[in-house]
Protein backbone atom coordinates (compact mmCIF):
# COMPACT_ATOMS: atom_id res chain seq x y z
CA UNK A 1 0.00 0.00 0.00
CA UNK A 2 1.39 3.46 -1.10
CA UNK A 3 1.78 6.32 1.39
CA UNK A 4 0.30 9.36 -0.21
CA UNK A 5 -0.56 11.34 3.15
CA UNK A 6 3.52 11.07 4.49
CA UNK A 7 5.05 14.23 3.23
CA UNK A 8 8.21 14.80 5.50
CA UNK A 9 9.20 17.97 3.28
CA UNK A 10 6.10 19.62 4.00
CA UNK A 11 6.26 22.19 6.92
CA UNK A 12 2.46 21.79 7.92
CA UNK A 13 3.38 18.04 8.20
CA UNK A 14 6.51 18.64 9.72
CA UNK A 15 4.84 21.00 12.15
CA UNK A 16 2.62 18.13 13.26
CA UNK A 17 3.15 14.47 11.71
CA UNK A 18 0.74 12.84 14.24
CA UNK A 19 -2.29 13.07 12.10
CA UNK A 20 -0.67 11.24 9.44
CA UNK A 21 0.77 8.62 11.19
CA UNK A 22 -2.83 8.04 12.69
CA UNK A 23 -3.74 7.31 8.95
CA UNK A 24 -0.72 4.95 8.18
CA UNK A 25 -1.57 3.14 11.16
CA UNK A 26 -5.47 2.65 10.74
CA UNK A 27 -4.24 1.58 7.13
CA UNK A 28 -2.05 -1.23 7.49
CA UNK A 29 1.43 -2.21 8.90
CA UNK A 30 3.76 -1.72 5.91
CA UNK A 31 3.62 1.11 3.57
CA UNK A 32 5.72 1.73 0.39
CA UNK A 33 7.14 5.38 -0.17
CA UNK A 34 7.92 5.92 -3.60
CA UNK A 35 9.62 9.59 -3.21
CA UNK A 36 12.42 7.79 -0.97
CA UNK A 37 12.18 4.20 -1.37
CA UNK A 38 11.47 2.72 1.62
CA UNK A 39 8.70 0.82 3.42
CA UNK A 40 7.02 2.45 6.77
CA UNK A 41 6.57 1.12 9.96
CA UNK A 42 4.36 2.82 11.49
CA UNK A 43 2.97 0.21 14.41
CA UNK A 44 4.75 -0.06 18.10
CA UNK A 45 4.79 -3.71 18.06
CA UNK A 46 6.52 -4.09 14.43
CA UNK A 47 8.76 -1.08 15.59
CA UNK A 48 9.65 -2.45 18.75
CA UNK A 49 10.33 -5.82 17.54
CA UNK A 50 12.11 -5.11 13.75
CA UNK A 51 14.90 -3.26 16.08
CA UNK A 52 15.52 -6.22 17.40
CA UNK A 53 15.29 -8.39 14.07
CA UNK A 54 18.97 -9.41 12.98
CA UNK A 55 17.77 -9.90 9.79
CA UNK A 56 17.77 -6.23 9.60
CA UNK A 57 21.15 -4.08 9.69
CA UNK A 58 22.28 -0.35 9.64
CA UNK A 59 24.76 -1.62 7.19
CA UNK A 60 24.90 -4.28 4.56
CA UNK A 61 28.21 -4.19 3.65
CA UNK A 62 29.66 -6.46 6.16
CA UNK A 63 27.49 -9.11 3.99
CA UNK A 64 27.04 -7.35 0.76
CA UNK A 65 29.07 -4.99 -1.46
CA UNK A 66 26.72 -2.26 -3.04
CA UNK A 67 26.11 -4.24 -6.05
CA UNK A 68 25.36 -7.26 -4.72
CA UNK A 69 22.55 -5.59 -2.46
CA UNK A 70 21.49 -3.75 -5.67
CA UNK A 71 22.40 -0.48 -4.70
CA UNK A 72 24.65 2.35 -5.94
CA UNK A 73 27.81 3.28 -4.39
CA UNK A 74 28.00 6.94 -3.10
CA UNK A 75 29.26 9.41 -5.22
CA UNK A 76 33.57 9.69 -4.71
CA UNK A 77 33.20 13.45 -3.73
CA UNK A 78 31.13 11.84 -0.59
CA UNK A 79 33.94 9.99 0.33
CA UNK A 80 34.99 11.58 3.65
CA UNK A 81 31.33 11.67 4.96
CA UNK A 82 30.48 8.26 4.33
CA UNK A 83 34.21 7.24 5.74
CA UNK A 84 33.24 9.36 9.13
CA UNK A 85 29.99 7.79 9.19
CA UNK A 86 31.11 4.46 8.04
CA UNK A 87 33.16 3.62 10.91
CA UNK A 88 31.38 4.55 13.76
CA UNK A 89 29.16 2.90 16.57
CA UNK A 90 25.97 3.21 15.04
CA UNK A 91 26.49 2.35 11.11
CA UNK A 92 28.55 -1.10 12.12
CA UNK A 93 27.16 -4.60 12.73
CA UNK A 94 28.83 -7.71 14.15
CA UNK A 95 31.83 -8.40 14.60
CA UNK A 96 33.02 -4.13 14.25
CA UNK A 97 29.67 -3.12 16.39
CA UNK A 98 30.28 -5.45 19.35
CA UNK A 99 34.27 -5.17 19.46
CA UNK A 100 33.59 -1.10 20.01
CA UNK A 101 30.75 -1.38 21.86
CA UNK A 102 32.36 -3.22 24.07
CA UNK A 103 35.58 -0.15 24.57
CA UNK A 104 32.69 2.75 24.44
CA UNK A 105 30.23 1.13 26.84
CA UNK A 106 33.22 1.36 29.71
CA UNK A 107 32.61 5.29 29.48
CA UNK A 108 29.22 4.60 30.13
CA UNK A 109 29.08 2.56 33.12
CA UNK A 110 26.26 3.42 35.55
CA UNK A 111 29.41 4.42 38.17
CA UNK A 112 30.68 7.15 35.48
CA UNK A 113 27.33 8.75 34.85
CA UNK A 114 26.98 9.28 38.48
CA UNK A 115 30.62 10.55 38.79
CA UNK A 116 29.70 13.10 35.77
CA UNK A 117 26.20 13.84 37.59
CA UNK A 118 27.69 17.05 39.52
CA UNK A 119 29.19 18.36 36.76
CA UNK A 120 25.91 18.09 34.38
CA UNK A 121 23.94 19.55 37.53
CA UNK A 122 26.65 22.55 37.80
CA UNK A 123 26.59 23.31 34.03
CA UNK A 124 22.85 23.69 34.07
CA UNK A 125 22.49 25.63 37.00
CA UNK A 126 25.24 27.88 35.18
CA UNK A 127 23.27 28.09 31.91
CA UNK A 128 19.66 28.35 33.32
CA UNK A 129 21.21 30.94 35.82
CA UNK A 130 22.52 33.48 32.62
CA UNK A 131 19.23 32.91 31.28
CA UNK A 132 17.32 34.03 34.56
CA UNK A 133 20.36 36.69 34.56
CA UNK A 134 19.20 38.07 31.51
CA UNK A 135 15.20 38.23 32.21
CA UNK A 136 14.81 35.26 29.44
CA UNK A 137 16.06 34.69 25.69
CA UNK A 138 16.47 31.92 23.25
CA UNK A 139 16.05 28.74 24.99
CA UNK A 140 17.40 26.53 22.52
CA UNK A 141 20.62 28.66 22.07
CA UNK A 142 21.09 29.34 25.67
CA UNK A 143 20.24 26.26 27.73
CA UNK A 144 19.38 23.34 25.56
CA UNK A 145 22.42 23.14 23.24
CA UNK A 146 25.24 24.49 25.07
CA UNK A 147 24.65 22.01 27.87
CA UNK A 148 24.83 18.34 26.44
CA UNK A 149 27.78 20.05 24.03
CA UNK A 150 29.31 20.85 26.72
CA UNK A 151 29.40 17.44 28.80
CA UNK A 152 30.62 16.04 25.67
CA UNK A 153 33.13 17.76 25.49
CA UNK A 154 34.20 17.08 28.68
CA UNK A 155 34.24 13.55 28.51
CA UNK A 156 36.69 13.73 25.31
CA UNK A 157 38.84 15.97 27.11
CA UNK A 158 38.03 18.98 24.26
CA UNK A 159 39.18 22.00 25.55
CA UNK A 160 36.82 24.89 26.57
CA UNK A 161 38.08 26.85 23.99
CA UNK A 162 37.51 24.45 20.74
CA UNK A 163 33.45 23.66 21.87
CA UNK A 164 32.49 26.33 19.56
CA UNK A 165 33.26 24.25 16.66
CA UNK A 166 31.26 21.22 17.83
CA UNK A 167 27.80 22.23 17.54
CA UNK A 168 28.15 23.86 13.54
CA UNK A 169 30.03 20.88 12.42
CA UNK A 170 27.55 18.46 14.07
CA UNK A 171 24.34 20.01 12.31
CA UNK A 172 26.43 19.93 9.03
CA UNK A 173 26.82 16.16 9.40
CA UNK A 174 23.30 15.14 10.67
CA UNK A 175 22.19 17.14 7.84
CA UNK A 176 22.67 14.17 5.84
CA UNK A 177 20.43 11.53 7.85
CA UNK A 178 17.26 13.33 6.10
CA UNK A 179 15.68 12.24 3.49
CA UNK A 180 17.05 12.74 0.14
CA UNK A 181 19.45 15.42 1.31
CA UNK A 182 20.65 17.99 -1.59
CA UNK A 183 24.02 18.06 -3.33
CA UNK A 184 24.78 21.35 -0.93
CA UNK A 185 24.10 19.54 2.34
CA UNK A 186 26.43 16.85 1.13
CA UNK A 187 29.22 19.44 0.35
CA UNK A 188 28.38 21.27 3.84
CA UNK A 189 28.22 17.36 5.28
CA UNK A 190 31.70 16.50 3.55
CA UNK A 191 33.65 19.79 4.71
CA UNK A 192 32.25 19.47 8.12
CA UNK A 193 33.64 15.81 8.05
CA UNK A 194 36.71 16.37 6.96
CA UNK A 195 37.95 19.53 9.51
CA UNK A 196 36.45 17.05 12.50
CA UNK A 197 38.27 14.26 11.36
CA UNK A 198 41.57 16.71 11.46
CA UNK A 199 40.56 18.24 14.58
CA UNK A 200 40.41 14.82 16.25
CA UNK A 201 43.28 13.04 14.81
CA UNK A 202 45.54 16.08 15.98
CA UNK A 203 44.05 15.81 19.65
CA UNK A 204 44.68 11.91 19.69
CA UNK A 205 47.60 12.76 18.77
CA UNK A 206 48.36 15.59 21.69
CA UNK A 207 46.69 12.64 24.22
CA UNK A 208 49.26 10.04 23.37
CA UNK A 209 51.94 12.77 23.99
CA UNK A 210 49.89 13.39 26.83
CA UNK A 211 47.09 10.93 28.21
CA UNK A 212 44.54 12.63 30.48
CA UNK A 213 41.25 11.32 32.41
CA UNK A 214 39.10 12.02 29.15
CA UNK A 215 37.63 8.93 27.21
CA UNK A 216 40.00 10.00 24.40
CA UNK A 217 42.60 8.85 26.11
CA UNK A 218 41.05 6.10 27.27
CA UNK A 219 40.23 5.03 23.40
CA UNK A 220 44.16 5.52 22.94
CA UNK A 221 44.83 3.11 25.72
CA UNK A 222 42.27 -0.01 24.96
CA UNK A 223 44.08 0.83 21.10
CA UNK A 224 47.88 0.70 22.59
CA UNK A 225 47.26 -2.15 24.98
CA UNK A 226 45.74 -4.70 21.64
CA UNK A 227 42.41 -4.07 21.34
CA UNK A 228 41.95 -3.52 17.43
CA UNK A 229 40.38 -0.26 17.23
CA UNK A 230 41.61 2.06 14.18
CA UNK A 231 42.50 5.42 14.43
CA UNK A 232 39.71 6.06 12.13
CA UNK A 233 37.56 4.35 14.36
CA UNK A 234 38.46 6.09 17.42
CA UNK A 235 37.69 9.03 14.90
CA UNK A 236 34.06 8.01 14.43
CA UNK A 237 33.29 6.84 17.61
CA UNK A 238 34.12 10.34 19.49
CA UNK A 239 32.03 12.49 16.08
CA UNK A 240 29.31 9.81 16.92
CA UNK A 241 29.10 10.95 20.82
CA UNK A 242 29.29 14.31 20.37
CA UNK A 243 26.28 14.11 17.22
CA UNK A 244 24.06 11.12 18.91
CA UNK A 245 25.10 12.74 22.31
CA UNK A 246 23.61 15.90 21.80
CA UNK A 247 20.80 16.17 19.20
CA UNK A 248 18.20 14.19 21.05
CA UNK A 249 18.82 16.24 24.25
CA UNK A 250 18.88 18.99 22.50
CA UNK A 251 15.51 18.50 20.86
CA UNK A 252 13.72 17.01 23.83
CA UNK A 253 14.55 20.50 25.52
CA UNK A 254 12.95 22.81 23.33
CA UNK A 255 10.26 20.47 21.85
CA UNK A 256 9.48 19.42 25.43
CA UNK A 257 9.14 23.16 26.72
CA UNK A 258 6.89 23.65 23.69
CA UNK A 259 4.74 21.27 24.37
CA UNK A 260 4.36 22.06 28.18
CA UNK A 261 4.07 25.56 27.79
CA UNK A 262 0.92 24.65 25.20
CA UNK A 263 -0.58 21.98 27.76
CA UNK A 264 -0.68 24.80 31.03
CA UNK A 265 -2.22 22.17 33.25
CA UNK A 266 0.46 19.79 32.77
CA UNK A 267 3.12 22.31 33.48
CA UNK A 268 1.15 23.69 36.76
CA UNK A 269 1.38 20.41 37.69
CA UNK A 270 4.51 19.83 37.16
CA UNK A 271 5.91 23.10 38.49
CA UNK A 272 3.55 21.96 41.95
CA UNK A 273 5.09 18.75 41.99
CA UNK A 274 9.07 18.49 41.20
CA UNK A 275 8.62 14.90 41.88
CA UNK A 276 7.13 13.94 38.75
CA UNK A 277 10.19 14.82 36.61
CA UNK A 278 11.21 11.76 36.45
CA UNK A 279 7.99 10.44 34.46
CA UNK A 280 7.50 13.73 32.66
CA UNK A 281 11.05 13.86 31.01
CA UNK A 282 10.03 10.06 29.67
CA UNK A 283 6.58 11.59 28.56
CA UNK A 284 7.81 14.63 27.16
CA UNK A 285 10.25 12.15 24.88
CA UNK A 286 7.01 9.97 23.99
CA UNK A 287 4.73 12.73 22.78
CA UNK A 288 6.85 15.00 20.60
CA UNK A 289 10.07 12.45 19.76
CA UNK A 290 13.20 14.33 18.37
CA UNK A 291 14.01 11.27 16.07
CA UNK A 292 11.35 10.53 14.08
CA UNK A 293 12.43 7.78 12.01
CA UNK A 294 15.39 5.28 11.89
CA UNK A 295 16.05 2.94 9.34
CA UNK A 296 17.49 0.05 8.38
CA UNK A 297 18.23 -2.62 5.73
CA UNK A 298 16.66 -5.90 5.17
CA UNK A 299 19.49 -8.37 4.59
CA UNK A 300 17.33 -11.10 4.29
CA UNK A 301 13.82 -11.31 3.22
CA UNK A 302 11.05 -10.06 5.86
CA UNK A 303 7.53 -10.50 6.25
CA UNK A 304 5.11 -7.75 7.70
CA UNK A 305 2.02 -8.01 8.01
CA UNK A 306 1.14 -10.29 4.70
CA UNK A 307 3.62 -8.65 2.69
CA UNK A 308 6.76 -9.74 1.84
CA UNK A 309 9.37 -7.17 2.04
CA UNK A 310 13.20 -8.07 0.04
CA UNK A 311 16.25 -8.29 0.70
CA UNK A 312 17.64 -5.00 -0.53
CA UNK A 313 15.04 -2.89 0.46
CA UNK A 314 14.92 -0.29 3.21
CA UNK A 315 12.89 0.19 6.08
CA UNK A 316 11.80 3.43 7.71
CA UNK A 317 10.88 2.42 11.28
CA UNK A 318 8.88 5.73 12.67
CA UNK A 319 9.55 6.07 16.15
CA UNK A 320 7.18 9.32 16.50
CA UNK A 321 4.43 7.13 14.95
CA UNK A 322 4.89 3.89 17.68
CA UNK A 323 5.15 6.15 20.43
CA UNK A 324 1.75 7.56 19.65
CA UNK A 325 0.06 3.75 19.12
CA UNK A 326 -3.50 3.29 20.73
CA UNK A 327 -2.04 -0.25 20.37
CA UNK A 328 0.49 0.47 23.10
CA UNK A 329 -0.20 3.45 24.50
CA UNK A 330 -3.76 4.30 26.60
CA UNK A 331 -4.67 7.84 25.81
CA UNK A 332 -1.71 8.16 23.42
CA UNK A 333 -2.53 11.97 21.63
CA UNK A 334 -2.77 12.87 25.39
CA UNK A 335 0.44 14.09 27.84
CA UNK A 336 0.06 12.86 31.25
CA UNK A 337 3.26 13.70 32.78
CA UNK A 338 3.02 11.12 35.94
CA UNK A 339 2.65 8.19 33.31
CA UNK A 340 3.84 5.07 34.86
CA UNK A 341 3.38 2.62 31.75
CA UNK A 342 5.75 4.35 28.81
CA UNK A 343 7.84 1.73 26.76
CA UNK A 344 8.34 4.66 24.26
CA UNK A 345 11.32 3.80 21.70
CA UNK A 346 13.12 7.24 21.37
CA UNK A 347 15.96 5.65 22.63
CA UNK A 348 15.76 2.52 20.08
CA UNK A 349 16.39 -0.98 21.06
CA UNK A 350 18.10 -4.25 20.35
CA UNK A 351 22.18 -4.08 19.89
CA UNK A 352 21.57 -0.47 18.68
CA UNK A 353 20.05 1.01 21.69
CA UNK A 354 21.19 4.28 22.78
CA UNK A 355 24.63 4.00 24.80
CA UNK A 356 23.99 7.75 25.78
CA UNK A 357 20.54 6.91 27.10
CA UNK A 358 21.60 7.63 31.04
CA UNK A 359 23.34 10.14 30.71
CA UNK A 360 20.55 12.20 28.11
CA UNK A 361 18.31 11.36 31.48
CA UNK A 362 20.67 13.10 33.61
CA UNK A 363 20.91 15.97 31.08
CA UNK A 364 17.25 16.20 30.36
CA UNK A 365 16.86 15.95 34.31
CA UNK A 366 19.23 18.58 35.12
CA UNK A 367 18.15 21.03 33.00
CA UNK A 368 14.39 20.81 33.37
CA UNK A 369 14.60 20.84 37.05
CA UNK A 370 16.81 23.88 36.94
CA UNK A 371 14.69 25.58 35.00
CA UNK A 372 11.27 24.48 37.29
CA UNK A 373 13.48 25.73 40.34
CA UNK A 374 15.17 29.40 38.67
CA UNK A 375 12.36 30.42 36.38
CA UNK A 376 8.63 29.41 38.17
CA UNK A 377 7.51 31.61 35.59
CA UNK A 378 8.81 31.41 32.57
CA UNK A 379 6.49 31.76 29.99
CA UNK A 380 6.58 31.62 25.94
CA UNK A 381 7.81 35.01 24.28
CA UNK A 382 7.18 34.27 20.69
CA UNK A 383 5.53 31.42 18.85
CA UNK A 384 8.47 29.16 17.49
CA UNK A 385 9.10 27.70 13.83
CA UNK A 386 10.12 24.07 13.39
CA UNK A 387 13.35 23.13 11.53
CA UNK A 388 12.91 21.72 7.74
CA UNK A 389 14.36 18.52 8.86
CA UNK A 390 11.38 15.53 9.72
CA UNK A 391 13.92 13.34 10.65
CA UNK A 392 15.43 14.99 13.30
CA UNK A 393 12.91 17.26 14.38
CA UNK A 394 13.20 20.47 16.53
CA UNK A 395 12.60 24.09 16.47
CA UNK A 396 15.06 27.04 14.91
CA UNK A 397 14.56 28.26 18.45
CA UNK A 398 12.63 29.06 21.31
CA UNK A 399 11.94 32.86 23.12
CA UNK A 400 10.74 32.86 26.30
CA UNK A 401 10.47 35.82 28.61
CA UNK A 402 10.47 35.33 32.77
Amino acid sequence: MDAPVFAPWSPAFTADPYPAYAELRDRGRVHWFEPTRQWLVPHHADVSALLRDRRLGRTYLHRFTHEEFGRTPPPPEHEPFHTLNDNGLLDLEAPDHTRIRRLVTKAFTPRTVQALEPTVRRLAAELVGGLVKNGGGDLLADVAEPLPVAVIAEMLGIPESDRGLLRPWSAAICGMFELNPSEETAARAVRASVEFSAYLRELITERRAEPGGDLVSALISAHDEGETLSEQEMVSTCVLLLNAGHEATVNTTANGWWTLFRHPGELARLRADHCLLSTAVEELMRYDTPLQMFERWVLDDIEIGGTVVPRGSELALLFGSANRDPARFERPAELDLGRADNPHVTFGAGIHYCLGAPLARVELAASFGELLRQAPTMRLAAEPEWKPGYVIRGLRELRVEL
